[in-house]
């Protein structure tokens, strides 16, 4: 798998609007990299993700588990059998509860999808964190932390802003991955996400890949603003 892509975020209510957006594409010389979040899998369960691999196309299941070690150890057994390229957990869950997601994941043939944490999400400011988390120390050292712990339990990489990218690396290494949402055009809206950055900027800031949704999915022309977005975010690789 390539180290370095734009992620489509389908975050639609059904399969139906799902594949009607994956029509679209059937013109691409390479089929995108989909993340299928809460709303889809909830709506329609395993069949979406069977249906979405069926057509070629790689998956980020981005379900943010976060519960005790057990639990979180079984689930992902469950998961580990959807043939999943990337999945997650919240990194508040623990070092205990990160390892418990790898020994779930990790199939009997040794193989796993890549499994990345959940440090602070994109909509999180350092000042809510602080007010209503009671987390005092600064939001990009909690980052930092939290990625640090992810490696330590075996983690391949973190999601976080692509503002924190480049720390992140610094701390854990090159080649630990930062997948990051909080993405826009630099002519587009931020809406509900406040640490964001345009798709060049993720690149050099050192973004492995970044998940993209609206400015790709609510776009008049989404095949159009995927190929902009690959642009801005691939040059010169």
């Amino acid at each position: 798998m390539m180290n370095k892509d734009v992620i489509i975020a389908c975050d639609f209510k059904s399969a139906e609007e799902t594949f009607r957006f994956l029509d679209r594409f059937t013109t691409e010389s390479g089929k995108p990299f989909l993340k299928i979040g809460m709303e889809l899998y909830y709506a329609e369960g395993p069949a979406v993700v069977r249906e979405i691999k069926r057509r070629g196309h790689r998956i980020f299941l981005d379900l943010k588990l976060h519960d005790i070690p057990n639990t979180v150890r079984k689930a992902m057994a469950v998961l580990s059998r959807l043939d999943v390229d990337m999945c997650n957990v919240h990194a508040a869950g623990t070092i205990e509860m990160m390892r418990a997601a790898v020994e779930g994941l990790t199939r009997e043939d040794g193989m796993r999808p890549l499994l990345i944490a959940v440090t602070q999400l994109t909509s999180t400011s350092e000042e809510r964190m602080q007010r209503e988390l009671l987390i005092g120390a600064p939001i990009n050292e909690t980052i930092v932390k939290y990625a640090c712990n992810a490696r330590e339990a075996g983690l391949d990489g973190v999601v976080c802003s692509p503002l924190e990218a480049g720390m992140v690396h610094e701390a854990c290494g090159a080649e630990f991955l930062t997948v990051t949402p909080g993405v826009r055009f630099a002519d587009g809206e931020v809406a509900d996400q406040v640490r964001v950055t345009t798709p060049a900027r993720a690149r050099e800031i050192g973004s492995d890949y970044i998940v993209v949704g609206r400015p790709i999915t609510a776009a008049a022309d989404p095949v159009a603003a995927y190929r902009r977005c690959v642009a801005e975010f691939l040059a010169n690789e």
